[in-house]
Order: C-alpha cells, then structure tokens, then sequence
C-alpha cells in the first residue's frame, strides 16, 4: 500500500461497506474534518488492540466511547476501572459547552445515554458483586505471580497442587491451601512431601509463610466460593445491547500485581471455556485489560509464552482483547505484534528515557506523512493517532484523530447509587454471600484421632461445632464411595488396584508429566475421591458447568 498523502487518502482507508465503530474524525493539517470519520470495523474488533498514552491525556474516556459503542451494537464488554470513574457509563451523560463543542467538531449527533452495566469488585472489596476464584481454578502459576514466588517455588507450588489434586484435597480457598502445605511439612507429612519429590521443607517453609503474609494483607476474600462464572460477561440486556461489565479496582490499587493477574485468570477462564467460532461479523466480548504493564512486570519466560498463547488463540473464540498502558513498549514484542488495532494518545518527552520510549512508540506504526515524533508530543486532550485493521484485514493509513465525546456521563456515580444498583442486579444473590463447604481444611482437620493436627494459625481452628460437621461429613461421604465401589464390582467394572511403584524411583519430571497438570488424573477407589482436573497454559483448572 503507497503512503497517503492527502487527507482524502487517508479518509479512504476508513470508509468501510460494513458495520463500525465511530471513533472521531480526521486532523489533517491543523483542522478538524468532521466529513472526514476515523472509524473501527465491528468484525476487527477480535484482533485485539492496544490504547497507549501518557497519564491525563484521554485513555479512559476512549474506553468508554468505544464501550459504549460496543454495547450499542449488541457485544457485551469487560472494563476494569482501575481509577473509579468508569461507572458513569450507566447513566446519560450532562450536557455542557465542551461536549456541545466537540460533538460539532466531530459531526457527532451526540444524545445523552446510559447503557446496561453491571458493577463488580475483586472479593467484595469496594462497591459491586463479588469476584472470586477458588485456589484450585486459579491454578499455581497465577498464584505463584501474586505470591511473588521465583521459579524454583512456582515449580514447587505445582507439585503441592498436584499433591492436592491427588488426594481429592479441594483447594477452595486460602485456609484449605495452608492447611496442605502445613502438613506436608509436619513430621507426618514429611512422608509424603518426600514422596512427591523435588519438593524441600525449606521450599515449602517459604511457601507458607508467603501464603500468611499474603492473607494477613486481607487477601483472602478474593479466594473462594461462590466462583464467579465467566460466562455472565457474555449477556445481553432485553432490548438487545451488550451489557457493560465494570470491575471496580480502587479499593485493591495497593496491590496492583493482584488484580492484573486476577485479570488474566479471567481472560483464561473465558478461554477454557468458550467454543471456537472463527470469523464472525462480531465478537462475543471485547476485553480491556487496565494498567496492562503490571502484568508483564518481571514476568517470567514461561509465564508471557503463556499469555502470549493466550491471547493469540482466543480470538477465534470472538473475544477481543485491548490492552492499556501508557507506552506500547510495556507490553512484550510477542504480545503487540497480534494488536491489530491502535489508539495511541499524546505522549510526553520531557526526560532521556521519555524521548527514547517516543521514538520506539514511533517506530510501531506504519509509515505515514506524518511527522509522528512530532505529532505525538502536541496532542491535546481527546486527540490520538489511530490504525486499525480494515475488513480486508490490513492496516489502515495513520489517522491523527480528534475523538467523539462519551454519551454516557463522564465521571463515577456517586456510591449509594452504584450500591443500590450492585443490590438490584438479579447475579447479586447468586454472587453476594461468601460459602465455606467443605474442602482440604475440614478433611485434614477431621483426620482419624491419634494423628497430628495441622498447626494452627490464622483461621487454623475451628470451634467444636464445625469440627463435628466436618466429622459427619466424611462420614457421609465414606459411606457414598463405598455404596459407589459395590455398585462397581457387582456391575464388573470394579478392578483390583495395581501395585504403586515406589516415587522414589520416579524422577521429578515423571512425576509432573505423569500428573494432573498435564492429563486427567486417575480414578481411586476406597477412601480417596476419583476426580478429574485438567490444567491449561497457566494451571488453571477446567470447570464443568
């Protein structure tokens, strides 16, 4: 494709048959050219994007114009509002001078609007129905990310899942995970810890601290049960638009490597998930991952491949992925090269390295007539340089862009407000009340009499009450197995258990390779739960819903 060289050029890169996005209208020469639309096709919006900018220069309200965009084209989208001041999306934007003003430089028919949203926050933290993961669905190199294990310790952390795995011990939530490794380091579990292999009490002495120092920052909300189901962003509302799913990440700001990584086990999760579908003429989800660069911060080699794989192979399951950050270097070579769509804001270059991350930002566009260094340094507020990908599936010609202005109000809604809508949503009964069944702590706990206790801690005892429930429990659930092992050999599919091969001659990698991460598991008889766990890329399990 020849390089444009006169707006008319560059406006026939955007002038699509099918349906779009609006974004804004063309700057060409020091005006604005309302006859002149920068817009996205709907069908490209699965090959993923990147908004870049420096702090104060419009990313936020680009999320929200194209979000609500999205929803009114029927795609439901996920934003993470890192700042709070997303849930505006809800309610008709006011009116004033300044919007007045940029819809008539745009061509814009602005009207204020409200869109169907609902407000989440990580475990209840802040105003919004509650986000939770289970240990075992969030999977050992996620937590290990969060824990801010080296690699060595990740390893390890995946062994004691698999150890768990195993054992039918359900790893539900923070207390269940410590209650396993406290054991395994006890006199009796050292038994087992050697039979796992690789696996050192001093590795596992490191892990369990990490796990209390994690949960003594009030960390343990964001594990356990109800596990929120992915698949309640991918709802529309009754009159057909998409709903706007807003996660609420104020209340967490101080832990950043938390919610970043809580953001990819959604990602991932989705991915299990969903089927394949191909092209289609739009995706099922568009996805912005917020203060991207925090999950790429000393992210480990195995952990961006992961990421890397992710993101390459969920878009042909119709979800569109748009990172946000403030400079396209923050995000790894592997990942930018599958960002087929662009909005990168005015950039600053006051300092060496500020001018560096310039000239590398302006080398990730396609040749253009315009003076890029130069034009990314005099942006205004609300102005980008734009490419995205045409229907055709190529780049369009570079757009400096003066963007619409949000429909919806541009600012947070006050908090009774957003409290009554979070009590109104018809998830929030489903979601709101934490559950505690029982899982590796209550099994552990309730141990035949005579063998040791798991140390005690935070959370490690229980009252006399709960203890007889967990009793009763196992019982219970004793007594399932053994009707379902009758039922078994009296229909001839019992079988007599094979000889165990001691794990001493096992090495490390027969071990991992032979477990759950990588295959189902092996269906026991007796007292020990027959389950099945597979793991993806990250270690996450599979749910069957």
């Amino acid at each position: 494709m020849s390089e444009p060289t006169s707006a008319t050029d560059i406006a026939a890169g955007y002038a699509f048959a099918g349906s779009a996005l609006d974004l804004g209208a063309l700057l060409w020469d020091g005006k604005c050219l309302p006859e002149a639309p920068v817009r996205i096709p709907l069908p490209m919006l699965n090959r993923h994007g990147l908004v870049a900018g420096a702090t104060g220069t419009g990313k936020t309200k680009t999320l929200q114009l194209i979000a609500e965009q999205l929803s009114a084209q029927g795609v439901p989208v996920f934003l993470a509002d890192v700042k709070g001041d997303l849930s505006g999306v809800s309610v008709p934007g006011a009116a004033n001078d300044r919007v007045r003003g940029r819809a008539a430089e745009v061509g814009q028919k602005w009207t204020a609007t409200g869109f169907p949203a609902e407000f989440y926050a990580l475990g209840g933290l802040g105003h919004g129905i509650p986000l939770r993961a289970t240990i075992t669905s969030f999977g050992p190199v996620l937590l290990a990310k969060v824990l801010q294990l080296n690699r060595t310790q990740e390893q390890s952390l995946g062994l004691i899942f698999h150890y768990a795995d195993q054992k039918g011990l359900e790893l539900l939530d923070l207390k269940d995970l410590r209650s396993v490794v406290a054991f395994l380091t006890s006199d009796e579990g050292k038994a087992e810890l050697k039979g796992i292999g690789g696996l050192s009490t001093a590795t596992a002495g490191v892990i369990l601290r990490s796990l209390t120092a994690f949960e003594a920052q009030g960390m343990a909300s964001f594990f356990g049960e109800p596990e929120f189901d992915t698949a309640e962003f991918l709802r529309t509302a009754s009159d057909g638009r998409g709903v706007v799913s807003v996660l609420e990440l104020p209340a967490v700001q101080e832990k950043p490597q938390l919610f970043s990584t809580f953001l990819m086990w959604l990602l991932a999760d989705l991915f299990h998930d969903l089927p394949e579908i191909g092209d289609a003429d739009r995706p099922r989800l568009v996805f912005f991952f917020d203060e991207a660069h925090l999950l790429f911060n000393d992210a480990s080699k195995a952990f961006l491949d992961a990421i890397t794989q992710t993101v390459r192979l969920i878009r042909s399951k119709g979800v569109g992925v748009f990172f946000v950050t403030q400079t396209p270097k923050d995000v790894p070579g592997d990942v930018l090269a599958q960002l087929g769509n662009r909005v990168q804001h005015a950039l600053r270059a006051f300092t060496p390295d500020d001018q560096k991350a310039l000239k590398a930002t302006v080398k990730t566009f396609p040749n253009s007539s315009y003076d890029l260094e130069e034009l990314l340094t005099g942006l205004g507020t609300g102005e980008a340089v734009v490419t995205v990908l045409s229907e055709r599936g190529a780049p369009t010609p570079v757009a400096a862009t003066r963007l619409r202005a949000p429909e919806s109000l541009m600012g947070p809604v006050d908090g009774p407000a957003l409290d009554r809508a979070v009590r109104e949503s018809s998830l929030y009964e489903r979601y709101a009340q934490a559950v505690d069944r029982e899982s590796a702590f209550e099994k552990l706990a309730a141990r035949p009499a005579g063998q040791p206790e798991p140390p005690s801690g935070t959370q490690a005892t229980r009252g006399t009450e709960e203890t007889k429930r967990a009793k009763e429990a196992r019982e219970a659930r004793e007594a399932r197995e053994a009707r379902g092992v009758k039922e078994a050999r009296e229909a001839g599919e019992a079988k007599e258990p094979r000889p165990r091969e001691p794990q001493e001659d096992r090495s490390v990698v027969e071990q991992v390779v032979g477990s759950g991460m990588f295959k189902s598991l092996a269906r026991s008889v007796g007292t020990q739960i027959g389950r099945e766990i597979t793991r993806s890329l990250f270690g996450t399990a599979r749910r069957r819903r």
